[in-house]
């Protein structure tokens, strides 16, 4: 019983080990046909969850939904409400030590970029 007790809590600290930190602030710029628009986020991870924000075009933060974080990839949802109808960008990101590669879909239009640690 101890042996399997030990076993579990190294595995569960060798996952923690390999977990990507994306705790902090990002930001970076999406290349698009109308020319870069900034972008800024904040996460937090807590176990297998990401949680934070994106920063709207006019300041507000809008929240990261359904975050999750699997060893260095991340995933998370976020919904833009424009005027009244809303749209929802589902995100995927590969987290390194200083930077996110991200991948979101637009209307069948793939964008991908890279956002910096701040």
């Amino acid at each position: 019983m101890k042996l399997r007790n030990v076993a579990m809590a190294l595995v569960l600290c060798t996952v923690s080990v390999f977990a990507a930190d994306v705790d902090g602030k990002w930001s970076g710029s999406i290349s698009t046909p109308n020319g870069d628009f900034p972008v800024s986020y904040t996460f937090k991870a807590d176990g297998a969850t990401l949680t934070g924000s994106m920063v709207n075009m006019d300041g507000a933060p809008i929240p990261v939904t359904a975050g999750k974080i699997d060893g260095s990839n991340i995933t998370f949802t976020v919904t833009i409400d424009f005027g009244g109808m809303p749209l929802v960008f589902n995100y995927k990101g590969v987290v390194s030590a200083k930077e996110i590669k991200l991948t979101t879909d637009f209307m069948g239009m793939v964008f991908e970029y890279t956002v910096k640690k701040a």
